[in-house]
């Protein structure tokens, strides 16, 4: 088959530090010409792949007006003249960027990263549209209440040739929070559990320009890191991931909201590291409790959890990620809707 794969630009495809839609997105190119299919990737500056590569847009995610306006012209453009040349289109972009080719007979594939506004499918849905399906990255958002179309859940993956399966660590291995520095996050309540517990905390992550994450960042953060129980190590590259999950006790993710995901997950078990989590959006999905990592609803419940790690089999951990989440897996899933 030939197909196209759309990507929002801002962050390459792939990306070096930050964007775990963009990893997505290109390891999905890889695995698709793998599959002996050929490939078009439409994507931001920067971005390429195994196939043909379109660049467009600018490397900024905070556009004006005029500049998200001009991408989304772009892409209509590009489909209306070209559409007719693929036999199935995959976007992880804006829903907007299908609506020239909704009632066309090529089949489309709309996928979702992050929680879905419901007014914008309903408005979709009513007008004329043919071979459309979405899905989202786990039941929490393909079964959201009130969705109109066609839904399925598909999972997200990681490419297991860049993590490195460890079976056994330190005594004194930390603990790891790996993810965006937003409030919501979660990463006060690591520094707390890391505390209660005495263990070793590494936080790494990007922080957030918007005003109020940087303020969380510089105030309740930052004043917590000793530089040696706790420490910020700052973004990390694919290979420093892999060195730094592989050799942690656990992967911490106590958020405070409705997490789609949490791609981080899934690369801790491919290291075999376990994960904890409170019982938050996708995290139910992707974490069997007393098999590849514990759920707690409180600090103080996962205090215990901490303690009792070693009671999970970290090759169980690794075994079911490469069942659920392996990069082959998740390619042919999309082909087969």
């Amino acid at each position: 088959m030939k197909i196209l794969l759309i990507n929002d630009p801002g962050i390459p495809v792939p990306p070096q530090l930050y964007g775990g839609i963009e990893r997505i997105v290109y390891q999905l190119a890889e695995e698709y010409t793998n599959l002996g299919h050929e490939v078009t990737l439409l994507a931001g500056p920067g971005s390429y792949c195994a196939g043909t590569t379109i660049c467009f847009g600018t490397e900024n995610l905070k556009k004006s007006k005029k500049e998200a306006l001009s991408e989304v012209f772009f892409v209509w453009r590009y489909l209306l003249s070209n559409h007719q040349d693929y036999d199935f289109i995959h976007s992880f972009g804006r829903l907007i960027y299908l609506l020239p080719i909704l009632n066309k007979k090529v089949k489309k594939v709309m996928s979702y990263q992050r929680d879905v506004t419901v007014k914008n499918i309903e408005r979709i849905h009513k007008l004329p549209n043919k071979n459309l399906i979405f899905t989202g990255c786990s039941h929490y958002i393909a079964t959201k209440q009130g969705l109109a179309g066609r839904w399925e859940a598909i999972f997200n993956f990681v490419d297991f040739n860049k993590f490195s399966f460890v079976n056994k660590v330190s005594d004194d291995a930390p603990l790891v929070f790996l993810g965006r520095l937003d409030s919501v996050k979660g990463c006060h309540h690591c520094i707390k559990l890391a505390k209660l517990t005495n263990k070793t905390l590494v936080i790494a992550g990007n922080v957030s320009t918007l005003p109020h994450e940087k303020e969380y960042f510089e105030k309740v953060i930052l004043p917590l890191i000793d530089h040696q129980q706790i420490r910020y190590i700052g973004p990390v590259n694919d290979a420093q991931k892999n060195e730094l999950l592989g050799n942690a006790t656990a992967l911490l993710m106590l958020l405070d909201w409705d997490e789609p995901f949490g791609i981080v997950m899934a690369e801790a078990m491919a290291c075999g590291t376990p994960v904890l989590g409170f019982p938050r959006g996708a995290v139910l999905e992707v974490v069997q409790h007393n098999v590849n990592g514990y759920i707690g609803n409180t600090v103080e419940e996962m205090v215990e959890m901490v303690n009792k790690i070693e009671a999970i089999d970290r090759n169980k951990v690794r075994e079911i990620a490469e069942e659920k989440f392996s990069s082959v897996k998740i390619a042919k899933d999309y082909l087969d809707l």
